[in-house]
């Protein structure tokens, strides 16, 4: 006997919940690609895309995923042999530079480790070290997938301005856009990456790359652009399929189109707060659990954690047990301890994620917490008490 039948639920960070309403969206025959109301809904679509990024500037849609998006930004501002200045804070920052690096350019990377956010000592060092103004871009993640810190975005513009520095601000958002807050334009961020399947609760499939004029201007001298990664044509169509460089996604469209509907109804600050105190209500209960076992969230300060993803530390190979417990006896996934140690070396299964973005609410979080909690219970890991009453507390002050 299991009681893991019935609704599987992915408490991983992302491709997160996907709502019945987007999933029945996309449930329709195929439309007329020419003409029609795929081409009268795209002008409100990147519209309100523009509006969860706060920007009033230019947004190109690719067929692809996260990895797509890094790589379609990069190639429309860099030139083979350019040098970037790349702040990391985790696996996925890594995993950026390693593409610009294919794409010819050269890396300075800033390894802050798996638990810190941005140094910014560190980061007006840099700046101030690079007199020539060699770095033509500064590549940061807001909130790193895999360590669960969110950066200051705001305060690295500040620090660039301080040192004069002319480079690009450059920032991937893939795991948090529509979840943390983010102010593209006023916090001075010339090229944002996201993708739909985590804040935006679309089935994987699409990536934006939102730019500013600034950033447009570098386009014009970058040699590592080609036809299909080309901002130009889908940012400013002179045709309809020119904005996807052939067939258009259609049915991600409409998905996208009744994901976006939820969020403007929401409001995006409550959507925003929503996931706030979702967030809280999960490090409450792992502070509980805390007190009396191995649990710990990776990022200790409260301050410097995502919204969208809490990693936790529990010490191997404690990890995979309790995900295994939990998929195999709960009907919960967590989400793998990724990119938490080097490659190649012992301790990967002493860490799990817990992903809250997207269409979740107080009672799927709740849920997750509760079989979290048999699943230590069952396995014997030590553990404080008290964490369903706590988290419970942050979800009764609403």
């Amino acid at each position: 006997m299991s009681l893991s039948n019935g609704r599987h639920y992915l408490a991983i960070p992302g491709p997160s919940v996907i709502p019945d309403r987007v999933l029945n969206a996309m449930h329709r025959a195929a439309p007329n690609i020419y003409t029609g109301e795929l081409h009268d809904m795209m002008p409100g679509l990147i519209a309100d895309l523009q509006a969860v990024a706060k920007t009033k500037h230019h947004c190109a849609i690719y067929i692809v995923n996260g990895h797509g998006a890094w790589e379609a930004s990069l190639a429309n501002v860099l030139s083979r042999g350019d040098e970037v200045l790349v702040l990391a804070t985790g696996r996925f920052a890594h995993g950026w530079a390693t593409m610009a690096e294919q794409l010819g350019a050269k890396c300075t990377i800033i390894d802050y480790g798996r638990r810190a956010a941005v140094d910014l000592g560190q980061l007006s060092e840099a700046l101030e070290g690079d007199k020539g103004h060699r770095f033509k871009a500064v590549m940061l993640v807001q909130v790193d997938t895999a360590s669960s810190v969110k950066n200051d975005i705001a305060a690295v513009r500040r620090t660039m301005d301080a040192a004069g520095h002319p480079a690009l601000l450059m920032v991937d958002c893939i795991a948090c856009l529509a979840v943390d807050d983010f102010h593209m334009d006023d916090w001075g961020v010339d090229v944002m990456v996201a993708a739909c399947q985590k804040g935006l609760m679309t089935p994987p499939g699409l990536g934006f790359v939102f730019f500013n004029d600034k950033a447009d201007r570098a386009r014009n001298s970058a040699n590592c652009v080609t036809h299909y990664w080309d901002w130009r044509p889908r940012a400013f169509p002179e045709e309809f399929y020119m904005r996807f460089d052939g067939t258009a996604p259609t049915h991600h469209l409409y998905g996208l189109r009744a994901a976006l509907d939820m969020i403007n109804e929401e409001g995006l600050a409550n959507v925003h707060a929503r996931h706030a105190t979702l967030a809280r209500a999960v490090w409450a209960a792992l502070d509980a659990w805390a007190v009396e076992g191995p649990l710990e969230p990776n990022i200790a300060d409260p301050a410097l954690r995502a919204h969208a993803v809490t990693a936790v530390r529990i010490g191997a190979p404690n990890g995979e047990a309790l995900r295994s417990w939990l998929t195999e006896n709960a009907g919960v996934t967590l989400g793998l301890g990724i990119g938490m140690v080097d490659p190649g070396q012992p301790g990967a299964d002493g860490f799990f994620r817990i992903g809250h973005m997207g269409h979740v609410n107080s009672h799927m979080v709740m849920g997750v917490l509760g079989t979290m909690q048999a699943g230590l219970t069952a396995l014997g890991l030590p553990h404080g008490k008290g964490a369903l009453d706590a988290a419970a507390a942050v979800c009764a002050q609403v």
